[in-house]
């Protein structure tokens, strides 16, 4: 799938595609877990109605993050995305509670295994489906710089080594008749989503305070400015944030003190333009100084 293509997929797409897979794959697992009796299928069935609902409450953040800057938001909506990441964040949490809930007294009380064949085959399917959409949500994300669509296609990459991990140890019940291998599967499972559950509670706080732009996205700002060097023209002090899509870059330009405003403000916009074509999303505001004037930064004092 080309460039071209991706940017066609945006946001709100993958996500309507996330939640129409996630009804499939919920249909696909229930129906697993019915026809076996597993806990472990019961508890990727419990994985992927997670996926419905986080892929539902993304699609709400996403719309509202698209909405423009207005006088309450100087700066738009774009942080709405970080929500959806926590959001997610605690639902994994939840559905690992409660297939820790499930699973807890099967390793003590084993139960028989039914139809293993078909719910392996039904499980096998549900996965290539989820395997397929995370791959795709992912470039899409990379390309959008969507972090809603990000933790949705990571949640879902989640679910397949999930789904993974509960046909192998079905498989070994089978192979062995340990009937508490089952439970035990689903109690690791359970253990794996809560960490990914924690990491992307993290990821949501660190947007939320305002985390610098990406390593790579410095990289290509300071690329950009090594483009406008002069031995009369510098750039300082130099700092980034991220919010949601958006990442915004404040820095200094010193030129000498001669130039005339007109001069100094146009060389200013030639700066600005450069760097928010070098990437896409960035606001770029930019201060202009005399080359013989510092900045003074006074470091807030603690109320005595």
């Amino acid at each position: 799938m080309n460039r071209l293509d991706l940017h066609s997929l945006t946001p709100q797409r993958m996500l309507w595609a996330s939640a129409g897979v996630a009804v499939i794959t919920i249909v696909l697992k229930t129906l697993a877990w019915y026809i076996t009796g597993s806990v472990g299928l019961l508890s990727d069935a419990l994985e992927s109605l997670v996926n419905l609902a986080s892929a539902l409450f993304a699609l709400a953040m996403v719309t509202i993050a698209k909405r423009p800057a207005d006088e309450d938001h100087p700066y738009g909506h774009t942080k709405a995305e970080y929500f959806s990441s926590g959001f997610e964040g605690a639902m994994i949490i939840g559905a690992a509670a409660a297939i820790l809930w499930a699973a807890l007294p099967r390793l003590l009380a084993p139960q028989p295994l039914e139809q293993l064949g078909w719910g392996l085959a039904l499980s096998v399917a549900s996965s290539v489906i989820n395997g397929l959409m995370a791959w795709v949500m992912l470039r899409a994300a990379r390309v959008h710089r969507s972090i809603a669509l990000e933790a949705d296609a990571r949640h879902l990459a989640t679910d397949v080594w999930t789904s993974a991990g509960v046909v192998i140890g079905i498989g070994a019940v089978a192979l062995t008749g340990w009937l508490w291998l089952d439970a035990l599967v689903a109690i690791a499972v359970a253990l794996n989503i809560l960490r990914e559950g924690f990491h992307l509670m993290w990821r949501s706080s660190q947007g939320l305070m305002d985390e610098a732009a990406e390593p790579e996205v410095l990289a290509q700002i300071h690329q950009t400015l090594e483009g406008f060097k002069h031995p009369a023209i510098r750039f300082d002090h130099l700092t980034t944030r991220r919010s949601g899509q958006r990442c915004f870059v404040d820095l200094h330009m010193h030129m000498p003190a001669d130039w005339s405003l007109g001069r100094a403000a146009a060389l200013r916009t030639s700066v600005e333009q450069a760097l928010m074509s070098a990437v896409p999303g960035l606001r770029a505001t930019i201060q202009m100084l005399p080359s013989n004037v510092e900045p003074r930064f006074d470091d807030e004092k603690d109320p005595a």
